[in-house]
């Protein structure tokens, strides 16, 4: 290696890093998806706390949901994360009002944590690591880690172990807590847990992919196919134009 090899390699390791950010920024919506994650639950606890009213408090959430998603629309921002929100805070509000337990607000979403962190632990044992799926697209590499890159496949396996054992992990903290504790506790607790949890989970999928090999662009190989064969069928019609 060479002294000019060096710096050329180590940009290009940096240029891979940056990449793999822009593109874990992009699918997990990044500080603003985190804040529109947080804000209801936050909202609904902290009125529930001050006066002890479901119905305020629920709807209150919902509303507050409800702005996010049309503060992205009027941006021409994607709504997939705030649409998201407005989903499960929905779920919430209808099972403590059907409930009149204001801890059901919580429980849509518990469940979805439960069922999710064992998809992502599922997924990898049965070799289709969620992680993949979700971030295949964003890689513009779809499924060609399946196949063609096993290292690939190896650290998207890693990151789905991970991000299911720290779902789980949280779910084993606020079940109980669902149970024993009352409303308010459960409610600061699952804030307080809102974002370490999924910075930590997005923090070792970097980690992993980082130390990846770089993701096969199948998208530009489908270009490249479809400008070769229009190439192919360029020369075939002049040399049948020459004949």
């Amino acid at each position: 290696m060479t002294s000019l090899d060096k710096p050329t390699e180590e940009n290009s390791a940096d240029d891979a890093r940056a990449v793999t950010e822009a593109a874990l920024f992009e699918a997990f919506g990044g500080v603003r998806g985190m804040v529109e994650t947080v804000v209801p639950g936050l909202l609904f606890v902290t009125i529930y706390t001050i006066n002890k009213d479901l119905h305020l408090s629920a709807i209150a959430a919902l509303a507050v949901s409800l702005v996010l998603v049309v503060v992205r629309l009027v941006m021409k921002d994607t709504v997939k994360h705030a649409f998201s929100g407005v989903f499960g805070v929905a779920f919430g509000v209808v099972f403590a009002m059907m409930t009149g337990n204001a801890k059901d607000f919580y429980l849509p979403g518990m469940l979805y944590t439960l069922g999710l962190g064992l998809a992502y632990v599922i997924t990898a044992l049965c070799g289709v690591p969620l992680i993949g799926l979700i971030l295949g697209p964003v890689f513009k590499e779809n499924l060609s880690w399946r196949t063609r890159n096993p290292g690939r496949k190896k650290a998207y396996t890693k990151a789905s172990y991970a991000w299911g054992a720290i779902l789980l992990a949280k779910c084993a903290i606020l079940f109980p807590l669902y149970w024993w504790a009352d409303t308010t506790q459960l409610g600061w607790v699952l804030v307080a847990l809102k974002i370490p949890p999924f910075l930590l989970a997005v923090w070792l999928t970097w980690v992993f992919l980082a130390k990846a090999p770089a993701p096969i662009d199948v998208f530009a190989e489908m270009e490249a196919e479809e400008k070769a064969a229009e190439e192919r069928e360029r020369q075939s019609a002049a040399r049948s134009a020459e004949q």
